[in-house]
C-alpha cells in the first residue's frame, strides 16, 4: 500500500523578515503561523505545540482570519477548476491522515475550519467553543504540500488581502 499524502516543501531555515509597518500582533501570528507549519513539515510535535500556544496568546480572531484566507486561497488555486464536495472530502481525509503524529484532534474541528473558510459554517447555530489554530494549520500545511507552496508567500498574500478588506470604504 502507498502512501497517497502529498510531500510537504521542506521550510526555509532561513526565518522570515516581515516588514517593519506590520502591526508587533501581526509579525508575532506570521512568526508563529510560520513556525507551525515548519513543524507540520518536520513533524515535530514539540515546536507544533508551541507555535500553537503562541498564536492561543494571541488575537485569535486576526489568527483565524490569516488561517481562513490561506486555506481559502490555496484551495482556489489546488483546485482552480471548481472546488467540489468530493475535493473538500479529500483534503479532510488527506488532513487527518497527515495528522497522526499528533494526538488529540478531532474531526470534527478539521470539518469546522473547512466550512468556516469556504463561509458556509452557521456560527449562530453551532457556536464555536474555542479557536482551532491547530487545526486550521493542518490544513494549511496540507494543501501547501499539494500546492507545493511556502508558507511565507501564502501568509503574505492572506495578510495583504485582509489589509486591503479593511482599508477599503465600503458604499
Amino acid at each position: 500500500m502507498t502512501d497517497s499524502s502529498p510531500v510537504a516543501v521542506p521550510p526555509s531555515r532561513v526565518p522570515a523578515v516581515w516588514p517593519a509597518e506590520w502591526p508587533a500582533e501581526v509579525r508575532r501570528i506570521a512568526d508563529a503561523t510560520d513556525d507551525a507549519l515548519a513543524a507540520v513539515a518536520a513533524r515535530d510535535s514539540a515546536a507544533f505545540d508551541d507555535a500553537v500556544e503562541l498564536l492561543g496568546r494571541s488575537d485569535s480572531a486576526q489568527a483565524g482570519h490569516v488561517h481562513a484566507a490561506m486555506v481559502r486561497t490555496l484551495l482556489e488555486e489546488v483546485y482552480s477548476d471548481g472546488l467540489t464536495g468530493e475535493n473538500v472530502q479529500e483534503v479532510l481525509g488527506r488532513t487527518v491522515r497527515g495528522a497522526d503524529w499528533l494526538p488529540n484532534l478531532d474531526i470534527a474541528g478539521f470539518v469546522e475550519v473547512l466550512t468556516g473558510a469556504l463561509g458556509v459554517a452557521d456560527i449562530d447555530e453551532q457556536p464555536r467553543s474555542r479557536p482551532r489554530p491547530a487545526h486550521a494549520l493542518l490544513v494549511v500545511a496540507d494543501l501547501l504540500a499539494v500546492r507545493r507552496g511556502r508558507a511565507e508567500t501564502y501568509l503574505r498574500r492572506a495578510l495583504a488581502d485582509i489589509h486591503r478588506a479593511e482599508t477599503i470604504e465600503m458604499p
